[in-house]
């Protein structure tokens, strides 16, 4: 028995089908909102669980918010009502709002940290209780490279996804002694957020990897080709909701088409040691060929 949400498009949808192809209920939560969260249609849903009950499964739809406390209890409550227990969750709900930080508002940042991150946490936190009871759980967090290593124009996304794979991390630790497991996935695919990468980029980053594009692909050709497809990520989505994983926890996973890797923890890269304080000049004269040694992107010069 499992919960998607954001289960009514893109990654969402791809792993609410794969959980329900192989065997789990699903209750399919998703607002059906825009892309920047605005609006609803409970529609989109339920499109998705008619398609798993075409093919035999059980789904129900939910269009709670699970940015809120009280959304994520009442989606936890509504799948123990409707299947009895709750055996996996996969976080997929999310939306964008971008700007360069210093035109960023107070708005677009809790709107894009609140579904992300919060939304995370508030899930997260209601699907513990029943799994703590019954020693058992699959849980599924969707971060991003671009909590990895930024983005200059989504400063509330990328900090929000960061915070996804520290709160990955914390719930692993907190959870595994229960018999929970706690993952991250950072996906490349074709999603709404997706389309704003223009293919004229796409083209140019083939280019610079060395990949031949056949010249007749059309547009959406080329981006599942270079962005990938949301099927990958769910069934790898599904693989760690399954009772293979279970001995895989805290870890963060990238799959983009069909590359799937692990990241490793962060790890010192340089070091500066002494015996003793180092005054602001002996740092002065010692970064340059010790911790700032090798670093190819400096910050630019004063102005």
């Amino acid at each position: 028995m499992a919960i998607v949400t954001g289960g009514g498009r893109g990654i969402g949808k791809a792993t609410a089908l794969a959980l329900a192809a192989h065997g789990a209920s699903v209750t399919v939560n998703d607002l059906g909102g825009a892309l920047d969260g605005a609006g609803s249609d409970a529609s989109v849903a339920e499109t998705v669980c008619r398609e798993i009950e075409h093919t035999g499964g059980r789904a129900k739809s939910n269009v709670d918010n699970i940015a809120t406390m009280a959304g994520a209890s009442r989606l936890v409550e509504q799948t123990l009502s409707a299947f009895g227990r709750l055996d996996a969750i996969v976080c997929c709900a999310g939306n964008s709002s971008t700007a360069p930080i210093w035109e960023m508002t107070e708005a677009q940042w809790d709107n894009v940290v609140g579904v992300h991150l919060k939304g995370h946490f508030a899930c997260t936190k209601a699907a513990a209780e029943p799994m703590r009871r019954q020693n058992s759980g699959r849980i599924v967090h969707i971060t991003s490279h671009v909590g990895l290593y930024g983005h200059p124009e989504a400063t509330n996304y990328a900090s929000a996804k960061a915070g996804v794979t520290g709160l990955t991390k914390s719930a692993a630790l907190g959870l595994g002694p229960f018999g929970i497991t706690v993952n991250a996935i950072a996906p490349s695919a074709v999603t709404r957020m997706s389309d704003t990468v223009s293919v004229d980029i796409l083209r140019a980053r083939a280019a610079m990897h060395g990949i031949q594009l056949d010249p007749k692909m059309s547009d959406d050709e080329i981006r599942l080709a270079m962005i990938g497809a949301p099927e990958a990520v769910g069934n790898f989505a599904a693989y760690l909701c399954s009772g293979a994983a279970r001995d895989i926890n805290g870890e963060i996973f990238a799959v983009v088409g069909s590359h799937i890797s692990r990241f490793g923890p962060w790890a010192e890269v340089a070091s500066l040691d002494s015996d003793k304080i180092l005054s602001v000049e002996q740092i002065l004269e010692r970064a340059p060929n010790s911790i700032a040694k090798g670093i190819v992107n400096p910050a630019p010069p004063e102005r």
